[in-house]
């Protein structure tokens, strides 16, 4: 098993935490420094608090679940602690409408995981679990039609790895679609623009932007 070091303990990253932690992976749930609003902390067997760079250096794989718009600045705060590990990018870069869902995209034209991978040359960045309300993230099977992980990233072991770890959390190696570089992960990260629509229609309901075969 793994130790996984998330970013963001908000919604996002205390369901995740719980869920690796569950499957047996040690986790670290890593807040900023000046306190973190959201989700309330995760606890439990396996499941461990620390600051942002704490838990950068001491996890073996991390997870990037910080808000998307700053999330470059943040991570690249973290170079060092970063070298040599897969980063697991599930963050969407938008600026926010009115009613505080995502309006428009911060890189149009590239995407926040290929940001990062330039800031981050020694890390292994993938994109992956963007395209979907956090709750199906750790519960695939929840959806009456089964959702599609899409995988973005230019290192083929850490993609095996990110697919590993999804499995972990109840993907079907089937539902995993690897779509090649980090360049791809702007195709998925615009998918985001399709979400504010669907919520405003519908409400906050599980759904995934999933291809249909």
């Amino acid at each position: 098993m793994a130790h996984i070091g998330i970013l963001g303990a908000g919604r996002v990253g205390t369901n995740l935490a719980r869920a690796f932690a569950a499957a047996g992976h040690h986790v670290t749930l890593g807040r900023r420094d000046d306190g973190e609003p959201g989700a309330p902390p995760a606890h439990g067997a396996g499941i461990h608090h620390a600051d942002h760079r704490t838990t950068a250096r001491t996890a073996d794989i991390v997870i990037n679940a910080t808000p998307g718009d700053t999330s470059l600045e943040r991570l690249t705060a973290l170079q060092a602690e970063l070298a040599g590990k897969i980063l697991v990018d599930v963050s969407n870069a938008t600026r926010d409408d009115a009613d505080g869902l995502p309006g428009d995209l911060c890189y149009p034209g590239g995407s926040l995981a290929e940001r990062l991978q330039a800031a981050l040359p020694d890390t292994h960045v993938v994109k992956t679990l963007n395209t979907m309300l956090f709750m199906v993230m750790t519960s695939p099977g929840s959806l009456s039609t089964p959702p599609t992980a899409y995988l973005s990233g230019d290192d083929e072991r850490a993609k095996k790895t990110v697919t590993a770890l999804l499995g972990d959390l109840g993907w079907q190696p089937g539902r995993v679609e690897d779509l090649g570089g980090v360049t791809t992960a702007r195709a998925t990260e615009a998918m985001i623009l399709v979400v504010p629509h669907v919520l405003r229609r519908h409400g906050f309901e599980p759904f995934a932007v999933s291809l249909a075969r």
